[in-house]
């Protein structure tokens, strides 16, 4: 039941689609424009640098609020962290597939820096670096995102096998599949993406193709 809480709470807090609102605001829809999608990247390629940031801002801030009311509400428990992260799932499950959108939301990755940033300075440090490293290299924004969900998932196999989360022994096998399936979740949105980076047809932050 605690599961469920977490998780119906994260997904109510992921239906904030601070991407179609602000492009409501701006009498569009954001999801019909560039790659279809609602979350940074679109934003910030269809409606600017000011709309990428607020989006992403939004997208961010939402994820943290979640995961910190769980730490909240479960402070006490020996599982903490665990809840935290199922938060953080929520979340990410409303962004990506919104009810009152049909479905059609985002890919989540700023709903998964709002994660990182709740769960361990550590691995925001690491993903930060690696994400920005692989973008300024490559310019593939997509590349960045999935070489950080990677990179957290390992992470999170590292860090919660050495015992540094308030997850029950009992427990930390659960930890780690509710990180494999963030990561999972996370690749599987990037699909097409990941197959127009092997045909270099992907779509780069700035100069590039531009392939919808």
């Amino acid at each position: 039941m605690d599961r469920v809480l977490c998780l119906v709470m994260g997904y109510v807090f992921g239906l904030f689609q601070t991407g179609y609102l602000y492009g409501k605001i701006n009498h569009i829809d954001i999801r019909n424009y560039g790659s279809g999608n609602s979350g940074t990247t679109n934003a910030l390629r269809v409606l600017g640098k000011k709309a990428g940031l607020i989006v992403f801002a939004g997208d961010f801030l939402k994820t943290v609020f979640a995961c910190l009311a769980a730490r909240l509400i479960f402070q006490e428990s020996p599982d903490t962290d665990l809840y935290v992260l199922y938060a953080g799932l929520g979340v990410v499950l409303g962004h990506n597939f919104p009810c009152y959108l049909k479905f059609k939301g985002g890919k989540g990755i700023a709903s998964m820096a709002g994660i990182l940033v709740s769960m361990d300075w550590r691995v925001t440090l690491v993903c930060a670096a690696l994400f920005l490293g692989a973008v300024i290299i490559t310019r593939y924004v997509s590349l960045g995102s999935i070489l950080v969900v990677i990179s957290f998932f390992i992470q999170m196999l590292i860090y919660g096998t050495r015992g540094d989360y308030r997850v029950s022994g009992e427990r930390i096998m659960e930890f780690f599949a509710v990180s494999f399936v963030l990561m999972a979740m996370a690749i599987w949105r990037h699909k097409t993406n990941i197959k127009r980076l092997l045909s270099g047809t992907e779509n780069k932050l700035w100069g590039g193709k531009k392939t919808k």
